[in-house]
């Protein structure tokens, strides 16, 4: 039986279990910053190889397996494949995250606490 606390029900093992995955894809820098450069806008994988600083057969590997997992999509436009962001929730939780970080470093080196945590 899900404990309901503040007025909100506790996920399901298995929501659960999917979140886990979900960031555990996005602990990549690699692929957090490809998730960043697609928040921004759609891309092809040469472009966005060129953005992060990737080799262009990393760049398709980490977009093979955020494809898998849903978090992007594609789309091809004559010889080129499109990649793109559909869920709105998503480029919100990379953006804030990515943006809060940015943020507090320029602040007051949060990347400094991360590491002290063991992150």
């Amino acid at each position: 039986m899900a404990k309901v606390v503040g007025g909100f029900q506790d996920p399901s093992a298995e929501v659960l279990a999917e979140a886990a995955a979900v960031f555990g894809l996005l602990a990549s820098s690699a692929r957090l910053h490809i998730m960043w450069a697609l928040s921004q806008g759609e891309s092809d994988v040469t472009h966005l190889a060129d953005r992060v600083g990737g080799a262009l057969p990393a760049v398709s590997q980490h977009l093979a397996k955020l494809k898998l997992a849903g978090l992007v999509r594609s789309r091809r436009e004559g010889r080129r494949q499109v990649y793109y962001i559909d869920d709105p929730d998503i480029v919100t939780v990379v953006r804030v995250m990515v943006g809060q970080l940015t943020a507090r470093e320029t602040s007051s080196g949060t990347s400094d606490r991360l590491r002290e945590a063991g992150v």
